[in-house]
């Protein structure tokens, strides 16, 4: 399940943790209505996040990766809490670990 946030940096606001694309439209268009008189704010931000509150597009690629594994992980037994459980985590780490480990295989063995 994806997660979605809207922040206005003018406002210095944050919008609550939305579970779809839709709910994200119309939480940012509620802001502007409301707030803004239906005006787009400078540098306002709208994205996808993890389950931990952080910005997708400010993780690295190695990090995001790790979250997406662990968000999907987690989602498994709760689809709408926040925060990684423990186990999702490790897996999330075996996981990658064990992709680099058979990349490594594959690159010595053609070798």
């Amino acid at each position: 399940m994806r997660r979605y946030r809207y922040r206005c940096t003018l406002c210095r606001t944050t919008s609550p943790v939305t579970l779809g694309a839709a709910d994200l439209a119309a939480e940012t268009e509620a802001h502007r209505q409301t707030i803004h008189g239906g005006h787009i704010p400078d540098d306002e931000r709208t994205g996808e996040i993890d389950r931990l509150g952080r910005w997708y597009t400010a993780l690295t690629p190695l990090t995001a990766l790790h979250a997406r594994i662990a968000d999907e992980l987690s989602d498994l037994r709760d689809e709408k809490t926040m925060g990684h459980y423990w186990w999702a985590t490790a897996g999330a780490a075996l996981l990658i670990a064990a992709g680099a480990a058979l990349a490594l295989l594959l690159v010595v063995s053609v070798l």
